[in-house]
């Protein structure tokens, strides 16, 4: 990897402080396979961050889910992905699930060299739990996402940039979106790992809506992973500034978190 591919990535990870959404779902980098196959390659993931937030809405936040190739036609492959999200509180409760949110996607890609280049259709809804709310919060997005995976002195960086057309939308603003994900991870032995990651992302709304400008949000974290046999678990700290954070109020927040994630190899 050049000199300049690595700083535009180190670059991109320290814009996610500012710039992006809670941890964003997207498909895993995979290996095009010698002749096309059939549900060839699967990642999934469960985790669950403590935070550190005034907000007593907000002391836990967990996902669950994953993605999956179910077809990969060599030239690129057809995706599935899921990511369900619960946010905990302490209002009326210690563990208090106060919302709900489903990240559904659909993608088809063409590898272009080392580089993997897929359109998709994305869907988000948000709910709450426990709380009244008989309107939809959702949105539909089509776009374009580049997916890449580079090698440098043991190390590997995963980069991902998308973007996408806000199409269809209930109770939100969004116009658009754009984000920019990067993964380090440095082996220190066969079953450990260090890893940094930050995510960015800018919204585009709509003004006459809620007579606000462009969003940003943004997460960064470093840990350490330790890995088995199938799975591997990463134990981390971090910093996330999360746009709309809560479903029914426009407005951002920020914390500190530390969690742990269980994911396939």
């Amino acid at each position: 990897m050049s000199r300049g591919g690595l700083l535009l990535c180190v670059s991109l990870s320290l814009c996610g402080a500012d710039l992006a959404e809670a941890q964003t779902a997207v498909p895993t980098p995979s290996v095009a396979p010698a002749s096309p196959e059939f549900l060839n390659h699967y990642n999934f993931h469960l985790s669950a961050d403590a935070l550190s937030s005034d907000d007593d809405r907000f002391s836990w936040q967990t996902h669950f889910g994953g993605d999956l190739d179910l077809v990969d036609y060599v030239a690129g492959r057809l995706n599935f992905l899921a990511d369900y999200e619960a946010v905990l509180g302490h209002e009326f409760r210690r563990f208090d699930p106060n919302q709900g949110n489903y990240t559904l996607e659909g993608s088809a890609s063409a590898r272009v060299r080392e580089t993997e280049i897929a359109a998709m259709f994305h869907h988000v809804s948000r709910h709450l739990a426990d709380r009244p709310k008989r309107f939809a919060i959702a949105w539909n997005a089509i776009g374009v996402r580049g997916l890449r995976r580079f090698a440098a002195a043991g190390s590997t960086v995963d980069l991902q940039a998308s973007a996408a057309r806000v199409v269809q939308r209930s109770f939100v603003d969004y116009t658009w979106t754009g984000d920019a994900d990067v993964v380090m991870r440095r082996p220190v032995n066969a079953r450990v790992g260090v890893f940094a990651l930050g995510t960015g992302q800018l919204i585009g709304v709509d003004p006459a809506i809620a007579s606000r400008g462009m969003q940003r949000a943004g997460r960064l974290e470093a840990g350490v992973r330790f890995n088995g046999r199938a799975a591997g678990v990463d134990l981390f700290v971090g910093f996330e500034r999360r746009t709309d954070a809560y479903p029914t109020d426009r407005a951002p927040l920020h914390w500190a978190f530390a969690g742990f994630r269980l994911g396939s190899q």
